[in-house]
């Protein structure tokens, strides 16, 4: 491949990022492409926490295949680290490396880095460039940025429903509405996101496994059911395998200890209404690392995560068909005056096999 401009190299970069999607959390996912006229000399990703980070895997790359990287040009899809975290910091071995240049798609939103990392480089002699393709870099990495702007994890909720907005009949039938090419999509979504959550209602309902099927993923997301009585049956399907986290509001020993005994994490966060408090489960799942949150709910749910003002983004999958009377996909209730409308962006609208996805925002960050 030969590059032949800082967009080229940047795009080659983001290809190695994308590399990383499922391995990375709570890091983001980083691509490094190192060119010296043109030609591609090393290149690597981001591995999981604790291991190299991307621009070392490059320069690794690069020595394994017998290339000088003296007075190349370096291009990451984030500012490379300056502290001392689980490994030591990536600036320091670009400066050792002797890179002639380094191209940062975005700064870090790190505070720990925040421009540090590139103000070691210039100091260091080595030319410094910053913001080639920085939406796309941004995109790959919503949620950690997210989390280190907000404290709070991107939150996507997903919903499949008829062109004239049905999740269901009223009995509850819902497969399939929509096709098999917007049901594995919706797993390519579940499994980038770090956990996936949902409601005791759509557990009694469904009985939903909550994980990565139709895709494959190296690890599944951490699984997060909202309970406010812990109702959750123990046999339920959803607290196979790995651990769960149930968030309650009202305390129920015998139920709290079978569930931990079991190797679930119950985490109480009552409301002033006996519910669960779920601007506070936000900045929970933000202390616990949690960079994207993919919610899979019923209209209930649905609808007081938005009108708590949690839901950053909506994933939503039309199909073309019509319903008629049936359950909606968000419990809101009618607003006063149409002023009182929740808002939107439209951000992304594609065709997936026969249906429509759309990729809606509350407000940018």
């Amino acid at each position: 491949m030969h590059i032949t401009n800082d967009i080229d190299g940047m795009t080659l970069a983001l290809e190695w990022a994308a590399k990383a999607m499922y391995i990375t959390a709570p890091n983001p996912r980083i691509g490094c492409a190192i060119v010296r006229d043109g030609a591609v000399i090393g290149a690597g990703h981001t591995l999981p926490a604790g291991q190299a980070h991307a621009e070392i895997e490059a320069l690794r790359d690069a020595q394994a295949r017998g290339n000088d990287v003296r007075g190349a040009t370096a291009y990451v899809t984030l500012e490379p680290c300056n502290h001392h975290g689980r490994t030591p910091p990536c600036s320091d071995a670009l400066v050792r490396a002797g890179l002639g240049r380094v191209v940062a798609a975005m700064q870090d939103p790190n505070p720990l880095v925040a421009g540090q990392g590139l103000a070691k480089l210039a100091a260091a002699g080595i030319e410094v460039d910053c913001g080639v393709l920085a939406d796309a870099a941004y995109e790959m990495n919503i949620g950690f940025f997210s989390r280190m702007r907000r404290g709070l994890p991107w939150v996507r909720l997903k919903s499949a429903a008829s062109l004239d907005g049905m999740t269901a009949l009223h009995s509850g039938e819902s497969q399939w509405i929509t096709g098999p090419a917007a049901r594995a999509d919706g797993h390519a979504w579940r499994a980038r996101a770090c956990a996936i959550l949902t409601g005791i209602g759509t557990v009694k309902a469904d009985d939903p496994q909550l994980n990565v099927r139709t895709v494959q993923t190296p690890r599944q997301p951490q699984r997060i059911i909202v309970d406010s009585k812990l109702e959750i049956d123990l046999d339920a399907k959803v607290l196979a395998g790995a651990a769960s986290w149930i968030v309650a509001a009202d305390a129920n020993p015998a139920k709290e200890a079978a569930l931990r005994a079991a190797g679930h994490d119950v985490i109480m966060l009552p409301n002033a209404a006996g519910k669960v408090d779920l601007a506070a489960l936000m900045r929970e799942l933000g202390r616990r690392q949690i960079n994207e949150l993919h919610v899979e709910a019923g209209a209930k749910l649905n609808g007081s995560l938005i009108r708590e003002g949690c839901v950053d983004e909506l994933l939503v999958y039309l199909a073309p068909s019509l319903i008629g009377e049936g359950q909606g996909m968000f419990a809101l209730g009618p607003p006063a005056s149409l002023e009182q409308r929740q808002r939107l962006t439209f951000h992304e609208v594609k065709q997936v096999g026969e249906d429509l996805r759309i990729l809606a925002r509350f407000a940018p960050i």
